[in-house]
């Protein structure tokens, strides 16, 4: 994957950042793991809220940080995985975590640059950073995007 390729979006609301995870999620299959990078209160659950909306599931997505992993049923099985307060690759594995990257779902994992060696080479990685209270630059590696239009 190119990373010089990008598709960058700014973002002015929670409504906004929800819509674009509904659009990425239009481009994810069985296996997809999408892998959000960015600071605290940066939006990675909207952005999460999105992909499932997309992916048709109904339930409220709520941030999984003290439960680590929530599964969720729409199209596709999501895992909605935060790994902020494990110590690494080696606690991610303990927990089972590459069966859900290599499951019939998609995985959306957040705090992702915690795990160095555990994401596969196709993780479709987005960053989103914080540009003023209310905005937000969400970069998004342009996979299969040729057609993508926030």
């Amino acid at each position: 994957m190119q990373e010089a390729c990008l598709v960058e979006l700014i973002s002015a609301s929670p409504e906004e950042t929800i819509h674009a995870g509904e659009r990425i999620a239009g481009f994810l299959h069985p296996g997809s793991v999408v892998a959000l990078r960015g600071g605290l209160g940066v939006g990675k659950t909207y952005l999460t809220k999105g992909i499932a909306r997309g992916l048709g599931v109904k339930e409220e997505i709520t941030s999984p940080t003290y439960t680590i992993i929530c599964e969720y049923q729409g199209k596709l099985p999501l895992y909605h995985i935060d790994v902020y307060r494990l110590g690494g690759d080696d606690d991610f594995s303990a927990l089972g975590g590459e069966d859900f990257l290599y499951g019939p779902g998609v995985s959306v994992i957040e705090w992702s640059e915690l795990l160095r060696h555990s994401l596969p080479p196709d993780v479709i990685t987005v960053e989103i950073t914080l540009l003023e209270e209310n905005r937000r630059l969400i970069r998004i590696p342009a996979f299969t995007m040729e057609e993508f239009n926030p």
